[in-house]
């Protein structure tokens, strides 16, 4: 029996038939085709079953083949065959008895060049000889057989010829759909079971996401792989099995940029040391793609792909004995040896585990000590040794006061110094072991910056970069990263009041900035609600762009609010605007460019003008137009901002500098009184001139001094010297990176 199935797209009153060489097909006669049938719950699937007699094409003198073709059937009679070429084809199989085999013919008008159908009945492993080895492969849907006539793909290819060969038995425990996560979940029912001698794994990037996810993803998706593999591997060893390992292999959808981290990976696995199934120059078009004529659909080979990977594999590799097997277990996992690079007689000492490539420190004496790059009595063994990988080796302790990571140079020594404590036991590895889905969830990789969730409540922060990380909520796709974790303060485990070390995260991610130094990681553990701390935004006023670019200096600053990068001389015209909400504040009626000035004149508030609004492709002589149109979509949007800010805060600090008068700042403070509806506000304001104009008014500071906005960009010196004072103002009044309000650069409509 067999059972025909396709995928196709039809209208009302059409239907779905095969017409084919044999007689059940009609012999290419459409009046006699084959219908199928669909159902509600089932479309657009269409079937049919039905009998074959095979017997005409089992005889040698008959050198035809059965062949066929899908035709659509309209209403009217009218019939539409598949697309022109090959037909489609069916290998001559020996009845299956009671068993049927069900022919997967993929999408009308789609002709594979190899056809792809499976028995409804399970299959059993050849028997193992008595000498020969029990063999287990563990993978996806390529190493199950998919897509390949009767699932005979590259595994049952291997059993048939390594049961022949060797008297190995070959048993298959691949599953459709499986990638790195859910292998490790499923590994130790399916392969302990089996007491196997080799395991081979054949896993594919495909599953894990490569072909489709963002371009940001694909570093994340690729070490999450590769530490998965390992751990895999690990996971064999344990058993006292010999890990082997499938090699990556091409995509349909893959592009250049995907085959470059294919080839990537590739290189990286064979030089780990496992032995390699090397298929993937038999099957890459050189772009990743797979060879002409190999594929059934974009994840999977064809037949013809199946015998390719086959045809590459070294059967060489699985001529052993199991004496001999013994020996290369042996030499694939060395013994543990344990080596004390340093010791002294007080309790400190240092310790390592070659194969494993980690670190302890231990000091059970009651003193600190402090392990230095110049440390020579320690360095030396390091490098000689070669114990440590260049790169950065991560604490597994997390806790106050326990440095979380060191960086180890390419010649095997620590470039970092770390303070250890008296009474400890740490022991460190290196990062990549931290990305194994076990052990983290990756939120974030780009192949410098790595962000690991740990638990529900724990992120690190990797930077394997020279350089400082700033991260911040303008970074889009970190901070959307951060959306896995719930919301609330993290804080650094170890140095909790160490600026831009406080982290907070809402419902659309990351809401603060962020620093980790270059070479290190961060612990960030959650703290408490975001509803537990007092936030404070601050929302500078004018009269000119120095409060925006001290803001700027102290990494203060998120995006743009209205009058940042404007000059406001009068105060009264700042309340007058934000009494109005800003709607005239870019409106062409009261704009006036003065091409002598290169600046854009406000005819109502005669105070504002802007200075950054023309570009150097306008023409604001004869066509202001485009200049207009970029003004109010800049503008609408910092004044969203601006409501946003006062509504999701907690408290609101502005911020203004230029003169001002009492009577001013009592107007303003009315304005504001309104706008911001019982939420606590102060008025800061810095200008040259007595505090006495301001004495006695209520939640208004004035300082007596004046930053020059020209001054700082002639000179930087003078640029971060008002950084300082204003830091220092900032820190009297009680406002830091642990409770800065930061506006997201673009609001969710929601609050619009």
């Amino acid at each position: 029996m067999y059972r025909f199935q396709i995928t196709a797209h039809t209208q009302v009153g059409e239907s779905i038939a095969i017409v084919g060489n044999i007689p059940e097909f009609g012999e290419w006669d459409v009046t006699k085709c084959l219908e199928l049938r669909t159902s509600g719950d089932r479309y657009p699937l269409w079937w049919v079953e039905t009998d074959i007699d095979l017997s005409p094409f089992l005889d040698p003198a008959n050198d035809q083949r059965i062949e066929y073709k899908y035709v659509r059937l309209y209403p009217d009679e009218g019939v539409e065959w598949e697309t022109q070429g090959s037909n489609r084809w069916l290998p001559l199989d020996p009845q299956p008895g009671s068993f049927t085999i069900t022919v997967e013919d993929g999408q009308f008008g789609r002709v594979q060049p190899w056809p792809f159908g499976y028995w409804d009945a399970p299959r059993t492993p050849l028997p193992k000889a008595k000498d020969g080895l029990k063999i287990v492969v563990i993978g996806s849907s390529v190493a199950e057989g998919y897509n390949a006539w009767l699932f005979k793909g590259w595994v049952w290819r291997l059993e048939q010829a390594l049961n022949a060969k060797y008297g190995h038995q070959v048993v298959n425990v691949s599953q459709l759909g499986t990638n790195i996560t859910t292998t490790m979940e499923r590994f130790s029912r399916v392969v302990p079971p089996e007491k196997p001698d080799i395991v081979i794994i054949s896993l594919s990037l495909g599953n894990e996401g490569l072909a489709y996810c963002p371009p940001h993803e694909r570093p994340a998706v690729q070490r999450r792989f590769e530490t998965g593999l390992q751990e895999l591997v690990k996971m064999t060893q344990d058993l006292g099995a010999m890990p082997m390992l499938g090699a990556v292999y091409p995509h349909g959808d893959y592009t250049p940029d995907h085959n470059w981290f294919l080839q990537d990976t590739h290189q990286r696995m064979r030089s780990w040391g496992i032995p390699l199934l090397n298929w993937l120059a038999a099957l890459n078009n050189g772009q990743g793609r797979w060879k002409p004529g190999i594929s059934f659909e974009p994840p999977h080979p064809n037949t013809e792909g199946h015998r390719l990977m086959y045809e590459a594999i070294d059967l060489s590799l699985f001529n052993v004995t199991q004496a001999e097997l013994a020996q290369k277990k042996k030499g694939l996992q060395p013994a543990k040896d344990e080596i004390i690079l340093y010791s002294d007689e007080k309790g400190f000492q240092i310790v390592s585990e070659r194969h494993q490539r980690s670190l302890r420190v231990i000091n059970t004496s009651e003193h600190p000590y402090t392990l230095t790059p110049s440390w020579t009595e320690l360095q030396q063994p390091l490098q000689t040794t070669g114990v440590l990988k260049p790169g950065i080796y991560l604490s597994k302790t997390v806790a106050q006061s326990i440095p979380q990571s060191f960086w180890v140079r390419d010649d095997g020594s620590i470039e970092t110094t770390l303070n250890i404590l008296p009474s400890v036991d740490l022991e460190y590895s290196p990062a990549f072991e931290f990305f194994s889905p076990k052990i983290s969830e990756i939120l974030f990789y780009d192949g410098h910056l790595g962000i690991l969730k740990q638990g529900d409540f724990l992120v690190r922060v990797i930077n394997e970069s020279d350089h400082e990380y700033s991260i911040q909520p303008m970074w889009k796709e970190v901070c959307h990263a951060f959306k896995q974790m719930p919301s609330g303060v993290y804080v650094d485990v170890v140095e909790p009041d160490t600026p831009f070390r406080t982290m907070m995260i809402g419902q659309d991610g990351l809401e603060s900035r962020v620093k980790v130094p270059p070479k290190s990681a961060v612990c960030f553990e959650y703290q408490c609600k975001l509803s537990d701390i007092s936030r404070v935004a601050i929302l500078p006023l004018g009269d000119r762009c120095a409060i925006r670019m001290v803001l700027h200096k102290m990494e203060y600053d998120g995006p743009a609010y209205p009058f940042d990068l404007t000059r406001t001389t009068n105060l009264s015209d700042v309340a007058d605007i934000i009494e109005s909400g800003f709607w005239d504040m870019w409106n062409p009626a009261f704009l006036d460019y003065n091409d002598e000035a290169g600046r854009i004149y406000h005819t109502k508030w005669t105070g504002l003008s802007f200075a950054h609004e023309v570009e150097e492709t306008d023409d604001p002589i004869n066509d202001m137009s485009p200049v207009y149109e970029r003004m109010r979509t800049r503008y609408e949007a910092r004044s969203a901002r601006f409501w946003y800010t006062i509504n999701h805060c907690d408290e609101v600090l502005f911020i203004r500098t230029g003169f001002a008068t009492r009577s001013q700042v009592i107007d303003l403070a009315d304005k504001l009184a309104e706008k911001c509806q019982g939420k606590p506000f102060r008025i800061m304001i810095i200008s040259a001139q007595s505090s006495d104009e301001f004495a006695g008014l209520p939640n208004v500071l004035h300082y007596s001094m004046y930053f020059n906005p020209d001054q700082m960009y002639e000179d930087l010196g003078y640029w971060m010297h008002c950084t300082n004072v204003m830091r220092s103002i900032l820190d009297s009044v009680g406002i830091s990176s642990k409770n800065l309000f930061w506006c997201p650069p673009k609001i969710p409509k929601s609050s619009i």
